[in-house]
This record gives structure tokens, sequence and C-alpha cells, in this order.
């Protein structure tokens, strides 16, 4: 016997199939939810994301370093003549020409003042990792006053800048924001 139903309307069966379908739809994200979330970073993880550090204390000529994401990180509180040094080298005789800083354009140009915070010149935020095998260089040593990593000879200036030596970049500068004048976040 065949319906004879023609109408629009819907019907129970409608009904039955509409709510089989989204019960099996939340039923199936309820079961798929702990796979997902667990592609999640842990707690520790996001707490490394950024890092706030207070450099009130930092004196003209000294430095930290501070952990972040697993890296060490260099702030230095340059003297004035640290920055007059590196504001004096000419951007061609660098050997990497690129600032490198992550929180400026990609293809800025390696001046001292592309690797500072406009107003905070006096603080340079540095990955402590050299960029020829990732060896960790030592402060405030080296042909230019700056960096010196004793593992191969890479030596960079007090601007972060590579200028002798196998490293083929200058150090790295993070992302980071002065959240007050003596309060700094990085990451």
């Amino acid at each position: 016997m065949a319906s004879t139903h023609t109408s629009d309307e819907p019907t129970r069966r409608d009904f039955l199939m509409l709510t089989t379908g989204a019960m099996g739809a939340v039923g199936a994200a309820a079961a798929l939810w702990p796979f997902i979330d667990q592609m999640n970073p842990d707690a520790s993880t996001r707490a490394l994301a950024s890092v706030e550090v207070d450099v009130g204390a930092i004196e003209p000529g000294q430095a930290i370093t501070v952990p972040w994401r697993g890296k060490p990180v260099f702030i230095r509180n340059r003297t004035p003549e640290e920055i007059e040094a590196a504001k004096q080298v000419p951007v061609a005789e660098l050997r990497d020409p690129v600032a490198r800083n992550d929180n400026g354009a990609a293809d800025a140009v390696a001046s001292d003042e592309n690797r500072a915070a406009p107003g905070k010149e006096n603080f340079l935020i540095l990955v402590g990792v050299c960029t020829h095998l990732g060896c960790i260089p030592l402060g405030q040593q080296g042909d230019f006053g700056g960096w010196f990593c004793p593992c191969h000879g890479s030596h960079y200036d007090t601007s972060g800048r590579i200028r002798k030596g196998p490293a083929p970049e200058n150090l790295l500068v993070p992302v980071y924001t002065f959240v007050s004048d003596t309060r700094l976040r990085i990451g």
C-alpha cells in the first residue's frame, strides 16, 4: 500500500530523524573532545609563553639572564657609551644587515635603532642563543664588548649583531613590551 501523504508538513519521522542526527553529532563531539583537548599545551607550557621581568634594579652596564620558552634571554641595560658605539657602526659593515627583531618589520636593517625599543634604547633584549650552533654566548666579552661565543669564536657587538666568527645571523630580538617603566613582558 503506497503512502498518499503529499503534504510539505514535517512528519513525526522527520522529527525523529532530525533529533537522532543532532544527538549523534553531540555524542560524537563529546567523545572526540578529550582527544582534541589533549593536544593543547599543558599549563606549564602556557605559563612559559610569556614572562614578566622587573628591570628597575638593573644598573647601566649590567645584564641579567631570564628563561623564556626554554631559552635564555639576555636583558642588558646599556650605558650611553655602548649605545653610541652601536649607533656608529655603518650597516654596510655588518655581516648580517637584517635587524632580526620580532617587534618590527622582517626586512628592517640592523641599525641599533631597529634592535631596541623606542624610548627605551638603553635596554637591549636578546634571545641568548648563538646563531651558529645554538651555544650560549658569554656577555660583556669579545672584541666588540657585547657577547662572545667561546665554542666557535663568534663575536657580537653591544647591539647583539654578529661582527666576527662563523655565526651567520644577529642574535634574535624576541617579542616584548614594556608594561610600565620598570616592567618588561617577553612573549
